[in-house]
């Protein structure tokens, strides 16, 4: 019984880490559609100005005056740029989703296991 309750010890604190992981990565996806949207707003923005309107891009404190067609296509590597960092933590977030139900799966057959008082012998 004892084993059973490291066990869970164990399977429990693996289960709590991915959680933690989880969050970070929403946090992030979060983040990433915040970007997502500011950009597809400048790309909007740019589509309606006239060929020789006046853009500038802060640097630092100094704002420098840009070419708009230049302007348009760091917008759109941009985007392509936040588009596959999105797929990526969208792979991540199904990675970690899955490992938690499998933890959760595990957590519920020790608990059984410790309730009925069955000898060790977790199914993988």
């Amino acid at each position: 019984m004892a084993d059973l309750s490291r066990q869970l010890q164990d399977v429990t604190a693996q289960y709590q880490e991915i959680q933690k992981d989880l969050a970070d990565v929403i946090a992030a996806r979060q983040k990433l559609d915040s970007q997502l949207q500011e950009n597809q707003n400048v790309q909007k923005e740019f589509a309606t100005l006239a060929d020789d309107a006046n853009i500038y891009k802060l640097i630092g404190p100094v704002l420098l005056k840009q070419d708009k067609a230049e302007a348009v296509m760091n917008i759109n590597r941009r985007l392509e740029h936040i588009q596959s960092e999105i797929k990526r933590v969208e792979t991540q977030l199904k990675s970690l989703g899955d490992k938690s139900d499998q933890k959760k799966v595990e957590i519920i057959q020790i608990q059984t296991q410790m309730q009925t008082g069955a000898p060790q012998g977790l199914a993988a």
